[in-house]
């Protein structure tokens, strides 16, 4: 009898530079892209604040996040996608948000097929991974929850 393989449903979020790679449960829920509501003398990855379901969310920049700039999507397949939280902080913040620059796509994942790359990565990003030669981050999560956790 054969081992089942360890496959995980997750979702890609496209961002400037790189897709993402977060379990599907992880994410709550994909909203169509609307300006959050601006921030005077925010910090550079602080994109404003999206109410979503009643709360009041921190809507983050992963890329201003990693050191890059923040960019709004430039068209139409902009979305913000909503992450459930991990840490402690879960009582009060349940879930931050951050931009997409383009329509997130679910994946079925073989861990046998996922291969840890050397790279360089930011404060915002775990890991880089290879899968069939598609080059993935891994963001981090619990630090992009530490951010929210100062804008909240």
């Amino acid at each position: 009898m054969s081992e089942n393989p360890q496959i995980l449903s997750c979702v890609l979020l496209p961002v400037v530079d790189r897709q993402l790679l977060l379990p599907n449960v992880s994410v709550a829920e994909i909203v169509d892209y609307a300006q959050p509501e601006p921030v005077d003398n925010g910090p550079a990855w602080l994109m404003g604040y999206l109410v979503w379901r009643g709360i009041r969310l921190p809507v983050i920049s992963y890329d201003a996040a990693n050191g890059g700039d923040a960019v709004f999507p430039e068209n139409q397949r902009g979305r913000i996608a909503v992450l459930n939280t991990i840490t402690d902080t879960h009582q009060r913040l349940p879930f931050v948000a951050i931009v997409t620059q383009g329509i997130p796509r679910l994946a079925k994942v073989e861990e046998s097929l996922l291969r840890q790359l050397e790279a360089d990565t930011g404060p915002a990003d775990l890991m880089v991974v290879d899968m069939e030669g598609q080059t993935l981050t891994i963001p981090n999560v619990e630090y992009l929850e530490q951010l929210a956790g100062q804008a909240a």
